[in-house]
């Protein structure tokens, strides 16, 4: 028997999350705590400052926009 194309589709997306999540942490905490290392790209990787920064300083941006789209469609929903 087959599977639904749902399941495998839904299957699909929660991999890639889970392999996105797997490569940010990677890049944003284990790096730092590794040993320098002779590849230029995985050096690059952990000299760099930017994610490591970047993802938790927009906490708070998503907070805000998800409290005005919230309070947006509570106003279209009672206007």
């Amino acid at each position: 028997m087959p599977l639904p194309a749902n399941l495998v589709m839904g299957s699909a997306f929660v991999a890639l999350g889970v392999a996105l999540l797997a490569g940010f942490l990677y890049v944003a905490v284990w790096s730092k705590a590794l040993a320098p290392s002779d590849n230029w790209f995985l050096l690059a990787v952990q000299n760099d400052r930017y994610y490591c920064l970047l993802v938790p300083l927009t906490v708070p941006v998503i907070i805000v926009a998800v409290y005005l789209h919230w309070l947006s469609m509570k106003m279209f929903k009672h206007a």
